[in-house]
């Protein structure tokens, strides 16, 4: 009897073995997309289950579309007073305004203001008057934060925050926590426009397209990667034409409280507009506000604020479909 139970143990063992394994799952408001190596493969199922479980408590707690998450009731009772937040929120926050300090403004979460007003699937901006109106409410400054008492509050009762420019960067380095804690030494992880590349592809790097911002169906690029994060900001990604042919994105300037120009046109400053950015860098926390920076910076000032930083570098297209590299990459 006891042979019987070691002979079943040993064929039972032997049927699990090392392979690839993929996901792909519809959450926060895009495709997350998951592949992985794991050396056995009965494993496989749990650990999907576990990342695919953490981006949905990600977008349960930082939804602005879910009235029960932990940013919606921020946004409805930080106006009135300090409210008391979840450290993860306060560290996210915190990264936010480093960034909106860094970039001058360029990168500021309280854009939601007048961006709450826009629906892009049903082609509605907010009009001028309403965006004159409550411009002063957008400025980063208005966002004070308590680091120590973990409290946040808005200066301005009008001012609101919306964390998509760094919510699904910050996803997808949690992701990749979770599958390192699970032992995998190889992944990719995706998110809309954020990827998190976990190692290499067994002894070849990660191919990572950079989709052409004019026709979905090509790419301007592809990128040989590994063990490093990118993020792509375009305004093709969420975008309507509005009456006077205009191309209304979801990617703001805070300065005009409205889609940062990319409409081409017979002046020279369509050189320095943008319709893509792709930042790579060491984890999404970064590359994602980052890559919205650059965006909103144009390609001068947000080439010229890459080159400043260690470890990061850019691919950016202009207004005239020209693609353009930061010197690390041009090498």
């Amino acid at each position: 009897m006891r042979i019987f139970f070691f002979i079943a143990a040993l064929f039972a063992t032997s049927s699990s073995h090392a392979d690839w394994h993929y996901d792909k799952q519809a959450i926060m408001g895009t495709e997350v997309h998951l592949q992985f190596w794991v050396d056995d493969d009965s494993r496989a199922p749990v650990i999907s289950h576990a990342v695919m479980d953490e981006f949905r408590r990600i977008d349960a707690a930082l939804s602005p579309y879910k009235e029960d998450s932990e940013l919606s009731r921020v946004n409805r009772e930080a106006g009135k007073g300090a409210v008391k937040i979840s450290q993860e929120l306060a560290d996210i926050i915190q990264k936010s305004l480093y960034y909106s300090d860094k970039t001058g403004g360029a990168f500021d979460i309280t854009f939601a203001t007048l961006g709450s007003l826009y629906d892009f699937r049903k082609g509605q901006k907010a009009d001028q008057k309403i965006t004159d109106e409550l411009l002063p409410a957008v400025n980063f400054r208005h966002v004070e934060l308590d680091s120590k008492q973990q409290t946040l509050v808005f200066r301005d009762p009008r001012t609101k925050i919306d964390l998509g420019g760094i919510a699904k960067g910050y996803s997808v380095d949690r992701a990749v926590s979770i599958l390192q804690s699970f032992g995998v030494q190889n992944a990719s992880v995706s998110a809309g426009g954020d990827a998190r590349l976990l190692g290499d592809k067994r002894g070849k790097p990660w191919l990572i397209g950079i989709r052409h911002p004019r026709d979905r169906s090509k790419n301007a690029a592809v990128i040989p990667l590994e063990n490093t994060a990118i993020s792509t900001s375009g305004d093709y990604e969420r975008f309507f034409i509005d009456d006077d042919d205009h191309r209304v994105h979801h990617i703001f300037n805070p300065a005009t409280g409205q889609p940062t120009e990319t409409d081409t046109g017979d002046t020279g400053s369509d050189q320095d507009k943008l319709i893509s950015v792709s930042i790579i860098g060491p984890q999404g926390f970064d590359t994602d506000p980052l890559s919205t920076s650059v965006f909103v910076l144009g390609k001068q000032r947000g080439l010229a604020l890459i080159e400043q930083l260690h470890n990061f570098e850019a691919i950016v297209i202009d207004a005239n479909h020209r693609m353009f590299f930061s010197s690390g990459l041009q090498q």
